[in-house]
């Protein structure tokens, strides 16, 4: 493939578009005041962080005040379970999660001490979404939050926020919903959706990478993380962003008006891709389920040559192309099965051995073939060199 590369790993991060980088840009050399000084440089600074928090709010059907600027989707996180366990004056406490939630709430929530803090893990079925009657039977009278992410990193599928949202205000349970793969490539409209903190981050809506945001609806109470001069109405403090904060609400005013039309141009070549995969590559499988899931993502298994992922993953970024296996959140774990896929019932082999395939803004119909007759091939090699068939049973 020469010098050129396809990039297929937009879930792991994307490139930041050259609209978004030229108000950052802008915003290094001529909004260097610190938004809290009074002076001219200082007033320069907040109104364009006041302008940012605007744009972010008008894409997410929110109100500015309830815009949190934060350094990512993995800060946003923790601010909402911990900034939720913080806030309470006594008792008991139970969190209501899932199974295959990102790390950065599995983590969270495994870091409190029981019994003070119950967590329960939601079960999810075979195709990689939780069953909201699962979360009506675990809520108990000391649930005082319940997490569940939008879109999941690993298989992309979906989950019903919609539903589980209304059953948690039905409880009067505050609803947190990590929707850091799902932000710009899905309506998320919070006048619609009963959800209290939403998390997300600037680099998987093609911003840059150490900002990001949690929603807070108005009249959730939060404890702060981070204590200091009160910046974000006294929800996390420190110096602001400016830069960082401005690319995002660049970012966010680009999906706001071009979401509809990218993502169903993103859905065509994701389906076109599957497609001729799975008819050209008789080993392959999609994991998760075949139409509830974002725009972008593919998550492939390959018959027989599950304990070969990392292997095939290294040949396509040989021959150009960048994809990932499992989570790229933990490269340094990428022989480890993953957790995502051994909650859906994959055995330790299975679950180590996916394919992720990202597309994204950038991404192109001629990449998506080039990249399947690669592929192709390179599951063709495999098999040449001798690679065993399979000799446990498949999971649906």
């Amino acid at each position: 493939m020469g010098a050129r590369r396809i990039y297929f790993d937009n879930a792991a991060t994307t490139p930041v578009d050259p609209r978004v980088l030229r108000p950052m840009r802008a915003a290094f050399t001529r909004l260097f005041g610190n938004p809290s000084s009074v002076h001219v440089d200082g007033r320069q600074a907040r109104e364009a962080i006041d302008l940012a928090r605007a744009r972010v709010a008008a894409l997410l059907g929110a109100k500015p005040a309830e815009i949190c600027f934060t350094s990512g989707g993995t800060e946003s996180n923790n601010l909402a379970i911990r900034g939720i366990v913080g806030s309470l004056s006594s008792g008991a406490c139970h969190l209501i999660t899932t199974a295959i939630e990102h790390p950065s709430v599995l983590e969270v929530c495994r870091s409190f001490s029981p019994p003070l803090v119950q967590v329960t893990r939601l079960p999810v079925g075979q195709d990689g979404i939780v069953d909201p009657d699962d979360l009506v039977r675990a809520i108990t009278p000391e649930t005082r939050l319940i997490s569940i992410m939008a879109a999941n990193n690993v298989i992309g599928t979906l989950q019903p926020i919609c539903e589980c949202g209304r059953i948690a205000h039905e409880h009067g349970i505050p609803f947190h919903v990590d929707a850091t793969q799902a932000v710009g490539k899905i309506p998320l409209d919070m006048t619609r959706i009963q959800i209290d903190l939403l998390s997300f981050s600037a680099h998987k809506l093609y911003g840059p990478k150490g900002v990001g945001a949690l929603f807070i609806r108005e009249g959730t109470r939060l404890c702060p993380l981070i204590r200091g001069g009160g910046q974000e109405q006294d929800r996390r403090s420190g110096t602001e962003n400016v830069p960082g904060i401005v690319a995002l609400g660049a970012a966010a005013e680009l999906c706001r008006q071009e979401m509809a039309e990218e993502s169903a141009r993103i859905v065509q070549l994701r389906q076109r891709l599957t497609d001729h995969l799975l008819e050209t590559v008789p080993e392959a499988y999609l994991i998760g389920h075949r139409y509830y899931r974002l725009p972008g993502l593919a998550c492939l298994g390959f018959d027989g040559l599950e304990g070969h992922a990392i292997r095939l993953m290294l040949a396509l970024d040989e021959a150009g192309v960048s994809a990932s296996t499992g989570s790229a959140c933990s490269s340094n774990r990428a022989a480890q099965p993953s957790h995502v896929l051994s909650a859906m019932g994959f055995d330790p082999l299975r679950a180590r051995g996916s394919l992720r395939v990202s597309l994204g803004r950038f991404s192109t119909g001629e990449e998506v073939d080039l990249f399947v007759d690669l592929l192709a091939g390179l599951v063709r090699d495999l098999r040449r060199d001798g690679v065993p068939q399979p000799s446990f049973v498949a999971v649906p």
